[in-house]
């Protein structure tokens, strides 16, 4: 076993870019239209037929995806189910557009969105006070969107899926058949990112993928200003404004959040390599599990159709012992990270009331978790040389 990786830093995650990714941004770069010019749309149809959904929307990252989302179907006033084990974004969605985050704790054997907690919130209730549920694929473990979507139908709710871990990932359904993160089947809409660490990098970037076509329509408008072009669609006649081919209207408040052909060149390479890069996470999970099988490193679950974003450790002993292991890998040139402060207790959601103690399960699990370097690039060699510094570490 090497006793030092091969000459670099090893971070949790990082972008592998390659000749073929630099040719195609360069073609864009030729191209006639850096923006709103035909790569971005044969992006959206490859990516969404890689999930399996029937449409997807790209836009400028994975949280303006989670805006437009909310935007769209509507919580203005309402609660919206959420976990506490994710990024801020995936909560603060809710807050843009004047809706109520409501943590759940998380399922310590799944470390995903606990759906037993949610129901008894929603029993608890008063009919209407809720508008939807965002639960999140943790680290590419993919939740089970089926029984969520009977959980939302027996209470009128919509469901966003956060698969921004999970392109690739997926669930077996009640029938044995396999359901791919984000394909539509359960959830009205789900939402993926591209930024550098995720399994397709384009730089930045972020996807809405759906199979309601009046959502997609929508979103189409919501991301470039509201603005439509559809003479079908227009509310003023000829007589009121002269039309032209020049013509268009905005008919609800839209935002700029469209990606650019030069992102969505790259992502668009990037694709063709998503099943080889999957893989290759599947397989270094796999070496991990081997190499702490046995040893006092208990890794996070995981399940057949998990998706590998992230490599999640718990590291045993109190949270000074996984601060004493994080700085020590630093030293060692292996920069891990913590996924996730429990959003609930960041000082703005402390503001609105939340406080330790109210997602006992995502508190504890934040005190010990580390992300350790999972990214397909990454070298047998270089992960052993991981190995031994942990397991040297805890072990001392």
């Amino acid at each position: 076993m090497p006793d030092k990786p091969v000459s670099r830093v090893l971070p949790y995650g990082k972008q592998h870019i390659t000749e073929e990714d630099v040719a195609a941004v360069a073609a864009a770069l030729r191209g006639d239209l850096l923006t709103q010019g035909p790569i971005v749309p044969a992006f959206e149809a490859a990516f969404a037929q890689y999930i399996g959904a029937q449409y997807g929307v790209a836009v400028a990252n994975g949280t303006a995806a989670l805006h437009l989302c909310t935007l769209a179907l509507g919580c203005a006033g309402k609660k919206v189910l959420v976990t506490p084990l994710t990024f801020a974004a995936s909560v603060n969605c809710v807050c843009y557009v004047g809706g109520i985050p409501d943590f759940v704790d998380i399922d310590p054997q799944t470390l995903l969105m606990d759906v037993g907690l949610a129901r008894k919130k929603l029993e608890a209730a008063p009919t209407g006070t809720y508008a939807g549920i965002i639960p999140v694929d943790f680290a590419g473990n993919p939740v089970h969107i089926e029984a969520v979507r009977e959980l939302a139908d027996d209470f009128g709710l919509w469901i966003v899926e956060d698969a921004c871990h999970a392109p690739g990932g997926f669930f077996a359904d009640s029938g044995g058949a396999r359901q791919r993160c984000g394909n539509g089947a359960f959830a009205e809409l789900a939402i993926f990112s591209f930024h550098p660490v995720k399994h397709i990098a384009a730089g930045e970037g972020g996807m809405i993928t759906t199979n309601d076509q009046a959502l997609y329509k929508r979103l189409l408008a919501l991301r470039n200003h509201g603005m439509t072009r559809d003479a079908n669609t227009f509310a003023l006649s000829p007589g009121d404004l002269a039309q032209g081919g020049w013509y268009y209207e905005i008919q609800e408040l839209g935002y700029n959040y469209r990606l650019t052909d030069i992102h969505a060149a790259l992502g668009l390479s990037q694709l063709s390599r998503a099943g080889a890069g999957l893989a290759r996470r599947k397989q270094l999970a796999a070496q991990y599990d081997a190499a702490f099988a046995g040893t006092p490193v208990a890794p996070a679950p995981t399940s057949d159709g998990h998706a590998y974003h992230l490599y999640v450790i718990q590291v045993p002993g109190s949270a000074d012992a996984r601060k004493t292991l994080y700085d020590h890998l630093r030293t060692k040139g292996i920069f891990t990270q913590i996924h996730y402060i429990p959003v609930h207790l960041l000082p703005f959601y402390r503001g609105l009331g939340w406080q330790k103690g109210d997602c006992p399960h995502a508190e504890t699990y934040y005190e010990h978790c580390l992300s350790i370097p999972l990214y397909p690039t990454l070298t047998d060699e270089e992960q052993s040389y991981v190995v031994n510094a942990i397991l040297a570490a805890v072990n001392r």
